[in-house]
């Protein structure tokens, strides 16, 4: 999306360019949640399931939620929409039982969880497709697109008040052709579309509603409109009967307008990065970069709770991933205690789920306490990562315990039986088996009488106690309160009311002490609360599971395992790498289309007996190099070099599927792409690291691993081609991470020996470490060549005294042989293993 400096040309053009009397781009000044203005004059505040704005280069990425309504708060009983609930799935639930639904539309077909959610709307949904748009075409209608995803909360709202109001659905049948899109299994819809939302109003979110001529032109858009006019808002009927009216009186000005929109996106798009600046003379040096991210990290950082300053707070994973570097790289900036302080506070808080492990979206206060309670794969995978390389850092317990806990939830509650993972949990559920409505947080929230009770009532199961109360020790730890721990500017609509989200403000250790006790004790406290907790838990109405497999998601996870893999002493290590190897054939098996040579963008994962669809969606960039470089990741763990072999295939189809071989850098897309407006190309790390930014880490390491010097150009033309971000250590973490490793060089580690524990031992002696770009080769003269041998220069690598024996080398400059692990352990300790008491505030 238009998130750099660079792009703020093309911002301007769009709101100028079709200055008639329309005024479809005009942007008026936000106040009181509005987003903008459309061809009608009609003003559409945000409401949305994740909004984010677009007004500042250094926030672009970060869901925001406005009024009147936050994205982690449903309404009030006295509210206007308290009676919405998840409809598509309480239909599907109705139709479980025998009743035959009244409506069923197109979207039956599908096997997106989002869209089967809507197949018994009265609305004529069609799936994204030409079938749509040919009608659309022939009948000369406006195309209203709707963009969502099975477990956003307006989402399900704005479905229960206008999709499945037979009235609505009538002018929407009439005058329109509706498209349902799953944002999740077409990111190249959502992202074009809603670019096209940001310019327009300076903030967007989903549900993402967009009008487009028959020609995918877009003319005017919004995300969450109400059923009628409120709130000053305009109602979902008046935009769709002005809309209707306008095309039937004035289209050639719609046409027009959505025509010089796609064109502007194109030339931006189409136009080289740095607007064709051949005078290099103003262009930063990495060392500059490197010290305008240092700066900005340490400035921007909340030295109390972590994370940046203000609210609401994300585990921004990319930028702690660039901060880990940097310090490795200059460890007397200090910035590893930005880093842990964050892994720290996030750990403690109620975005954790303390009771079984995984991490929800986000917190809505400064103090990561009160989360929107959605559990996302994407940030489970690079959490995991996080915390696994914060114990290969510090090497402090909690951190494991962390990443051990994630690991734990994702194969319980994530996992399909053949390996692969669900792509996340709803907020929202039912309260009790017997409620009618789904509220947020249900299932994770906690009374204090509940705890007591629960605890109260199992004394025997914690073990002698030397008289301490399990239940205060509990409620002290986690801060369990009689009238609740939730602040009502934390819970404007109540449903929190009287409950505690657990979190925690001090230590184990501080907790002992209150209670005069030991540390052991305490540990026993929680762990067996937390395990009686959870057996409850399990009991409840679990919310919504979106059964969608994606490609990308699922190498986030594989390299979050594949990292917490490395970790020697680990007691889990033998299953992580055993589920990581499960995964690597699951994706195999079910995410790539052998006749095709391409990947494929999702499976499904419900009680269908095949995983596939019908009509498979193939693969983005972010499918690709998410998957490459857990591929890579998953090498290093496993040494299994069919892995590597994979990565090197798979990179050179992304080079042949998206690379611009005008201007340098990959488009999100395959050209040609039916239905697609405009290729983009993407150039910022938010949620998740953008492909491009993936994509110059694995081209590095593939360089080094099978000694191609092309790849290690691509990747230097990637640098080029987003050389003139502004502020490009905090936009682009990642990509300024891969530059570091081409500035600096990568380390080498090479073992040859047969396979021996000797030889992995030597191979331990290394990967227990954090080290960025670490390579890791090892020659196995007892099996054939493989991979490996293709690297002509690792012949001249020999065995010292017929032993397994371990070379290191940094830019082809290797150092004395080693035989002894424990020589390595005294090399790479010094440099690479922080005491984390150190850095603590």
């Amino acid at each position: 999306m238009l998130h750099s400096v660079g792009r703020i040309p093309l911002a301007n053009y769009l709101r100028c360019c079709t200055s008639s009397s329309t005024g479809h781009l005009r942007k008026v000044p936000r106040a009181g949640g509005s987003l903008g203005s459309s061809p009608l004059g009609l003003h559409t505040p945000s409401v949305d399931c994740c909004s984010f704005s677009a007004s500042s280069p250094l926030l672009l990425h970060h869901p925001l939620p406005s009024p009147p309504a936050s994205p982690q708060h449903q309404p009030s009983p006295h509210h206007p929409l308290a009676s919405s609930t998840q409809s598509g799935q309480a239909t599907m639930a109705a139709n479980s039982s025998g009743t035959e639904p009244k409506f069923t539309n197109r979207l039956k077909q599908e096997k997106s969880p989002y869209l089967l959610q809507h197949a018994h709307n009265p609305v004529e949904w069609y799936p994204w497709g030409e079938e749509a748009i040919q009608r659309a075409r022939a009948e000369n209608k406006l195309i209203f697109l709707s963009v969502g995803y099975s477990t956003c909360h307006w989402c399900h709202v704005m479905e229960k008040e206008s999709f499945e109001n037979e009235e609505v659905a009538k002018i929407m049948n009439e005058h329109f052709i509706n498209i349902k899109v799953d944002r999740e299994e077409r990111p190249d819809i959502d992202k074009l579309y809603m670019m096209f939302i940001l310019l327009i109003n300076g903030s967007g979110g989903w549900p993402m509603s967009v009008w487009l001529t028959p020609d995918l032109a877009p003319v005017t858009g919004g995300t969450y409109f109400p059923p009628n006019d409120r709130w000053g808002m305009p109602g979902f009927t008046t935009v769709l009967t002005k809309l209707a009216s306008k095309w039937s009186t004035d289209k050639d000005d719609l046409v027009t307008t959505g025509r010089s929109v796609i064109e502007a996106i194109r030339r931006n798009v189409d136009h080289k990065r740095a607007d064709e600046v051949e005078d290099a003379t103003n262009m930063e040096t990495l060392e500059a970069k490197f010290r305008q991210a240092v700066n900005m990290y340490q400035r921007n950082y909340d030295m109390v709770w972590g994370g940046s300053l203000g609210a609401p707070k994300f585990p921004e994973a990319s930028k702690l991933n660039l901060m880990f570097h940097l310090h490795v790289q200059e460890p007397k900036h200090k910035v590893l205690g930005v880093v842990l302080n964050t892994l720290d506070k996030m750990a403690a808080g109620g975005i954790h789920d303390h009771v079984f492990g995984g991490f929800a979206r986000y917190s809505v206060d400064k103090k990561w306490h009160v989360p929107h309670f959605e559990k996302m794969l994407y940030d489970q995978g690079q959490l995991l990562s996080l915390y696994a390389n914060g114990y290969r850092l510090t090497k402090k317990p909690s951190y494991l315990a962390v990443a051990d806990a994630i690991y734990r939830y994702l194969c319980k509650d994530l996992r399909h039986p053949a390996g692969g993972f669900y792509s996340g949990e709803d907020a929202d559920s039912l309260p009790t088996a017997e409620s009618e409505e789904k509220i947020e947080g249900a299932f994770y929230a906690w009374t204090y009488d509940e705890v007591k009770e629960l605890l109260g009532a199992n004394g025997e199961k914690f073990g002698e106690l030397g008289g301490v109360d399990p239940v205060a020790v509990y409620a002290a730890h986690y801060d369990v309160k009689e009238e609740g721990n939730v602040k009502p500017s934390s819970d404007p609509h109540g449903h929190l009311l009287g409950k505690n989200i657990l979190i925690v403000y001090g230590s184990v250790r501080e907790t002992a002490e209150k209670f005069n006790t030991t540390v052991e004790i305490v540990e026993r406290i929680l762990k067996t609360g937390n395990e009686l907790l959870h057996e409850v838990r399990d009991k409840r109405p679990r919310p919504h599971l979106d059964t969608k497999i994606l490609c990308a998601w699922n190498g986030l996870v594989l390299s979050g395992l594949s990292q917490l893999a490395c970790v020697k002493d680990a007691p889990g290590r033998s299953e992580y790498l055993a589920t990581a190897e499960a995964l690597v054939k699951f994706i195999r098996a079910n995410l790539y289309d052998v006749q095709a040579r391409k990947l494929l963008r999702s499976c499904y994962g419900g009680a269908e007996e095949s995983l596939a669809s019908e009509r498979p969606i193939y693969g983005f960039i972010d499918d690709y190099a998410f998957l490459i470089k857990g591929l890579i990741d998953y090498y290093v763990a496993s040494l299994d070099e069919h892995a590597l072999h994979w990565a090197k295939e798979l990179q050179d189809i992304q080079d042949e599927l998206f690379w611009d071989t005008k201007h340098g850098a990959y488009f999100y897309s395959e050209a040609n792409s039916p239905n697609v407006a405009v290729r983009l190309k993407e150039d910022h790390d938010g949620a998740e690291p953008c492909g491009n930014s993936v994509a110059a880490h694995n081209l590095l390491l593939l360089s080094d691993y099978f000694e191609e010097e092309r790849l290690k150009e691509k990747a230097r033309t990637l640098f080029d081609y987003f050389a003139h971000t502004a502020h490009f250590g905090y936009v682009l973490p990642e990509m300024m991470s891969a530059a570091l490793l081409e500035e600096q060089g990568r380390n080498t580690l090479i073992v040859v020996g047969p396979e021996s524990p000797e030889a992995t031992a030597l191979v331990d002696g290394v990967r227990e470490f954090y080290i960025p770009g670490m390579i890791i080769v090892q020659l196995k003269i007892d099996q054939p060549a493989h991979i490996v041998r293709r690297r002509k220069s690792l012949d001249n690598f020999k065995m010292v005294k017929n032993m397994p024996t371990a070379y290191i080398c940094h830019n082809k400059v290797c150092h004395l042989p080693v035989t002894e692990p424990e020589r390595l352990t005294e090399e790479f300790q010094p440099r690479y293993t922080f005491h984390y008491q150190e850095y603590e505030n």
